[in-house]
């Protein structure tokens, strides 16, 4: 299995108060992985605009940066 990084921005389940009624909230939030991919089609599309673009190329270099980036993540880990 691919290393997704962990969670990006988890928020621990609670109990809210709504009008006298308890409701659990929270979320586990995306991976990394998907967060690092987000940011790198987000800069392309910025870069490049949309026209003529080839969506499922640019969402696997969105994800191979992505991979790249967790790699060079876990070796600063290391040193």
């Amino acid at each position: 299995m691919k290393d997704d990084g962990g969670p990006a921005f988890p928020m621990p389940h609670q109990d809210i108060d709504l009008n006298g009624e308890f409701v659990k909230f929270g979320s586990p939030g995306m991976s990394l992985r998907d967060w690092f991919a987000g940011q790198c089609l987000s800069g392309h599309i910025a870069w490049e605009g949309l026209e003529g673009i080839d969506a499922e190329l640019i969402a696997a270099c969105a994800y191979e940066m992505a991979d790249a980036l967790l790699a060079q993540r876990a070796k600063k880990g290391d040193e």
